[in-house]
């Protein structure tokens, strides 16, 4: 078979490869990495959870750039482009390394079959094979036990959060959930659990591999003023020991209360590998004051205020509505929504029916996609009796909200990756 020479070519082949596009087990990953060759000798750090990965990998690199490391990053899924999901030293992976990777992976997966997700982690692991950083993080797809970043043992595993999500592939109840993204832990090694309340699932496995568990509000934690913030931690749990302390630490440059949780648990997983990778306080202020993370409650400069942030589950929902409340005082919200029909639509709802007084509901592309409609219908049988109006993307209902919203309001885009990601595309095209 002639390979592919482009990246769009690329994942053109691997979108059209395979139907099912989540096959969660590591029995194939695992044989077409070890066809792949010697792994690097790298300090790997693993990061799963609900909600918050994508924020705590974003800290961690920019505390390790900081601190003059050489960072691999892998995260998905992407906004605008593909080479978003690799990253070396805080720059997308270019598209002649990402078509080399893949070429890399099919060469030495043979016969054995490979989902797009799959595909992908393994290229980006092929690039850390020949740029071969002092750290690379890797972000879990889906839940964590069984998902294909698994088949890369962790020096140090993150859980940010566990809450209800993706229920048909990790369980109906949190327990089940907690048990999946516990899967990441491995023997002997740190465990941070960013979740002040974790199930008991997740306790009980990392206790039975023999990981070194670290549970927010337990063994590590933060307080703070509007000026500042503090870090403490005990020397080692669950023997705990000394209380360290941090203080005098300036806010994460991402927005929202909840970026505290993951500061606090991205400092104690580089405080647990400080033998291996030590990083000075200075670092990790600089870092924490230059992340960023787009589409995360991300506001754009100007009026009316714009908010993108890629709430999808009513845990990630719950957080942008607190967060919105913190704000102030706007005389009228649009709201520019779209989700995937596989999502707690209700859920989400429910937690923004008193945050936004205009509905602008937006078509979702592919089979997993909600029509407009239909989700209005949905939210109509919910109670909502606001104005709603649907239209056949993203970027048309927030031109319209655009066109209705006043100086001093406000235009929230959230409910996908793929909503906000169709929204960002129009704002670069207009600034453009």
């Amino acid at each position: 078979m002639l390979l592919p020479q482009t990246l769009d070519q690329w994942l053109a082949l691997l979108e059209g490869r395979h139907t099912q596009t989540i096959r969660l087990g590591l029995e194939r990953v695992r044989t077409v990495k070890a066809a792949l060759g010697q792994d690097p000798s790298s300090v790997v750090i693993t990061v799963g959870g609900t909600n918050g990965k994508g924020s705590t990998c974003a800290m961690l690199e920019a505390i390790l750039l900081a601190a003059g490391y050489r960072v691999g990053c892998y995260t998905s899924p992407h906004l605008l482009h593909y080479n978003e999901r690799v990253r070396i030293d805080g720059k997308d992976a270019s598209d002649q390394q990402l078509v080399d990777a893949f070429a890399a992976v099919e060469a030495a997966r043979g016969e054995t079959p490979l989902t797009y997700f799959e595909h992908g982690t393994l290229a980006a692991w092929s690039i850390f094979q020949r740029v071969a950083p002092d750290v690379i993080i890797l972000e879990v797809g889906l839940g964590g036990r069984l998902d294909a970043v698994n088949v890369f043992d962790a020096d140090c595993a993150i859980v940010t959060s566990v809450a209800m999500d993706h229920m048909e592939y990790l369980g109906d109840t949190r327990e089940a959930i907690g048990y999946e993204k516990a899967g990441i832990f491995r023997a002997g090694r740190p465990a941070v659990c960013g979740d002040p309340q974790p199930p008991a699932s997740l306790m009980a496995h990392a206790e039975a591999v023999g990981a070194r568990l670290w549970i927010s509000g337990r063994d590590f934690g933060f307080g703070g003023d509007r000026q500042q913030w503090g870090y403490w931690r005990y020397a080692e749990p669950p023997a705990r020991g000394a209380l360290v302390k941090r203080a005098g630490l300036a806010y994460p440059a991402l927005r929202g209360a909840n970026q505290l949780l993951n500061a606090a648990a991205v400092i104690t997983a580089l405080d647990a590998l400080r033998d291996r990778v030590p990083v000075t306080m200075q670092a990790i202020r600089q870092g924490l004051m230059l992340v960023d993370v787009p589409g995360r409650f991300q506001v754009l400069p100007g009026r009316p205020a714009v908010v993108l942030d890629v709430a999808h589950n009513p845990q990630a929902a719950g957080v942008l509505s607190e967060n919105l409340g913190n704000m102030g005082f706007y005389p009228e919200t649009y709201g520019v929504f779209g989700m995937l029909r596989d999502k707690d639509v209700e859920g989400v709802v429910a937690l923004m029916r008193d945050r936004v007084d205009h509905w602008l509901l937006a078509d979702l592309p592919g089979a997993r996609g909600l029509a407009a409609e239909e989700l209005a219908e949905r939210m109509r049988a919910a109670g909502i009796v606001a104005d709603i109006r649907c239209f056949a993307s993203a970027a048309e209902a927030f031109a319209a909200a655009q066109e209705s919203a006043g100086e001093g309001d406000r235009i929230v885009i959230f409910g996908s990756f793929l909503t906000v990601a169709d929204v960002l595309a129009a704002v670069r095209a207009q600034r453009h």
